[in-house]
């Protein structure tokens, strides 16, 4: 996966932007509901079904973390995801929300997710 220089711990801070962009991102929170091997992706990831609650349904993403995560660990498992951006075809697979993570020291991406349980569908603020 290598560190993106933007994603790197030691990186400056973003371009400041106004609190009504950062409004228009949509991050809700999900359920993985299953995990399945994405061999056709040109970077290894995996497959995500996510349950985002009745509002939003189960929407798809494909998702860099196969260097800390096993796809048994990953049902059942709340997930951070961006749902607003527009779907993205990755080869046979379309995408249709960004599943959100942090780079560690080595540069795998590692899972964001709430330390006390919230619905699914409930949105960052």
């Amino acid at each position: 996966n290598g560190v993106h220089l933007a994603h790197a711990p030691n990186a400056p801070p973003g371009e400041a932007i106004g609190f009504d962009q950062f409004l228009a991102v949509d991050i809700r929170i999900g359920t993985v509901v299953s995990a399945e091997p994405f061999p056709e992706a040109r970077k290894l990831a995996f497959k995500l079904v996510i349950d985002f609650g009745p509002a939003i349904g189960l929407r798809t993403s494909s998702a860099q973390i196969t260097e800390r995560y096993t796809l048994e660990e990953l049902a059942g498992r709340k997930v951070a995801a961006v749902v607003n951006f527009p779907p993205r075809q990755i080869g046979k697979f379309l995408s249709e929300v960004l599943t959100l993570g942090f780079a560690d020291a080595d540069g795998a991406v590692i899972l964001f997710s709430p330390d006390h349980p919230v619905p699914n569908g409930a949105r960052l603020f």
